[in-house]
């Protein structure tokens, strides 16, 4: 650990790249993971700021009994850049802040954020190294048909809603190729992990 901070380990990649299913390889090989997507939707919900906040910025609608109403912020996002971005201000210094009390109480030397906006909310900077998992297009748009049930145009939608794998490599200091097996992708993380203990 440097000043008793632990090293950190950005991993992202594209709608179904198996980025998670990467992460949990690196968890079981000791590095634990904070999934900024998953704690992006709790604090949506739990932070009582962030829940003013949102309100005020799309109206009462913003939340139903159920906790943050996702079709009514989704259709104003996508169709309305500013939106996006608005939102994306209001909950990404709240979860900059949720990782870095997370990661004040690891004991791990190295920890591993995963986002799938890793690049695009900047939050690559405050990484140590950054890891984006890459596969051919026609997988990933397969895989994510297969695990979300949607349709071919519904993936490609949100393929071209992300930035592109060329862009995601220009920032990362590791590829991790996710065209083979489950066995293979362990492989890949197993080696990644065995170069990034070296660097601390």
């Amino acid at each position: 650990m440097k000043n008793n901070q632990p090293f950190v380990v950005g991993i992202t990649g594209g709608i179904g790249s198996g980025k998670s299913t990467a992460a949990k390889f690196f968890e079981e090989f000791g590095a634990p993971v904070y999934n900024s997507d998953i704690r992006a939707k709790i604090i949506q919900n739990e932070n009582p700021e962030v829940k003013v906040k949102i309100t005020e910025a799309f109206g009462q609608e913003a939340y139903n009994e159920s906790g943050l109403n996702k079709p009514f912020i989704s259709k104003q996002v996508f169709q309305d850049n500013e939106k996006l971005k608005l939102l994306n201000g209001i909950v990404h210094p709240a979860v900059f802040k949720d990782f870095d009390d997370w990661k004040k109480m690891q004991k791990s030397d190295i920890v591993i954020k995963e986002a799938a906006i890793l690049i695009e909310s900047g939050s690559y900077k405050d990484c140590d190294v950054v890891i984006s998992v890459i596969v051919d297009i026609e997988k990933r748009i397969s895989r994510t048909i297969e695990r979300d049930g949607l349709t071919k145009e519904e993936v490609l939608a949100r393929v071209n809603n992300q930035i592109s794998d060329e862009e995601r490599i220009a920032k990362s200091d590791f590829i991790i190729d996710n065209n083979g097996d489950l066995t293979h992708l362990k492989n890949e993380v197993e080696q990644t992990f065995i170069k990034i203990k070296k660097l601390i």
